[in-house]
């Protein structure tokens, strides 16, 4: 019998959670020319970039934008708030709080770790336990993400405010929306977040290289104790909106500014903020419909155990005996899907379902993904994509 012939010979799809599938209006407006930096449309383009921003966050805060990835953010929201000596909560559930962690760490800041696992959210009532002892009030800020993309869980920020507030302490709370802004609900000032970050490439639709820091009031009154500051994120100077310079600290990102205006407005055309979270709701419902069909014991299952910890955004599934990198380079070589890998010791692989998709782009990678296992003789309970057509049935 011949070998096969690879299928993958039309448009590439990468379901991966970040970079996620750029929408062609983004592409083009990064081939512009470049124009004046001082006068001119760069600076009404980019001003009204800087007035759409708080919105994306739902908070009347000021947002700050880098010319960076959203390990920039971290270092900027840690350094503009924290002094040499304080200490920071970790709150783990996952991998991204954690390396956020060491990142505040080299600043001479004391990092302690609330211990947490791969499966599971951050447990409100354990917060508000180590909260509780903390009585001399020497945690100066928690650290967490909405929505870790190593393991997939979505942690319940709103319950995590409310435990910090029955434990009457007064810490910020910080969280990395990097995978989540976009795609899941947040609301940053009805929440009580504090600072809020996230990045560009994946719910907002941009290539990668610019991120966002929102802070609340209470954040921007920490800046004045602050002794970490770094000159490249110090907020003093980025505050001056009426000097472009200052406020992204040299040359603005200008393609980038282009592509996120055009990306804010496509949000804008589906109905705004709330339309694209349901959205990515429904598609991640049928996603959700076919790991379930695909489950068995001992083979595929979902990482994360709790059905509503579980994002809209990214799921990790667990391949149990099969070989993910064996299931992602035949998904990739044979047929043009590409899946992300797992990391930080999950064995399994990512399916991303954020930003520039529909219906159609989501069942041809279940499908395709369903024929993978087929070709791998992969035990499963049931068709996955007749699971995620019935969930996407009644929407459409």
């Amino acid at each position: 019998m011949s070998e096969k012939s690879s299928l993958k010979w039309g448009r590439q799809m990468a379901a991966i959670p970040g970079p996620s599938i750029i929408p062609d209006r983004v592409l083009a407006a990064f081939s512009q020319p470049m124009p004046d930096l001082y006068e001119g449309p760069l600076v009404a383009e980019q001003a009204i970039v800087r007035e759409r921003l708080p919105g994306v966050a739902k908070t009347e805060g000021e947002c700050f934008i880098i010319t960076g990835n959203g390990h920039g953010g971290w270092q900027m929201a840690t350094s503009n708030t924290l002094a040499a000596g304080d200490k920071v909560l970790v709150a783990e559930a996952g991998r991204f709080a954690t390396i956020w962690g060491t990142y505040t760490s080299v600043s001479d800041i004391e990092v302690e770790v609330l211990a947490g696992t791969d499966r599971d959210p951050v447990d409100p009532a354990v917060l508000e336990a180590r909260l509780t002892e903390d009585t001399n009030h020497e945690i100066k800020a928690v650290l967490v993400a909405h929505v870790d993309t190593a393991s997939s869980v979505r942690n319940d920020i709103p319950a995590l405010r409310r435990a910090m507030d029955a434990a009457g302490h007064p810490a910020l709370l910080m969280v990395d929306c990097i995978a989540s802004m976009g795609c899941e609900e947040f609301l940053m000032d009805e929440w009580g977040v504090d600072i809020a970050l996230a990045g560009c490439q994946k719910g907002l639709m941009v290539p990668p290289g610019i991120s966002f820091v929102w802070a609340s009031e209470k954040a921007l009154a920490a800046h004045a104790r602050a002794d970490r500051r770094v000159g490249y994120f110090d907020w003093e100077a980025r505050q001056d909106r009426s000097n472009m310079y200052s406020y992204y600290a040299g040359t603005p990102p200008i393609a980038h500014l282009r592509g996120l205006l055009v990306a804010l407005d496509i949000i804008e055309e589906e109905g705004g903020l709330e339309a694209t979270w349901r959205r990515h709701e429904i598609l991640a419902s049928a996603v959700k419909a076919a790991v379930d069909a695909w489950s068995t014991p001992g083979g595929l299952e979902f990482n994360i155990l709790g059905p509503a910890s579980r994002s809209n955004c990214v799921t990790t599934v667990l391949t149990g005996g099969l070989d993910p990198s064996e299931l992602r380079t035949l998904c990739e070589q044979q047929a043009g899907l590409i899946l992300g890998l797992g990391i930080a010791g999950i064995e399994g692989f990512r399916l991303a379902h954020m930003g520039h998709l529909n219906p159609p782009m989501i069942l041809g990678a279940l499908g395709t993904i369903e024929a993978a296992l087929h070709s791998l003789g992969t035990p499963m309970t049931s068709s996955g994509v007749a699971a995620a057509a019935a969930a996407l049935g009644p929407h459409l």
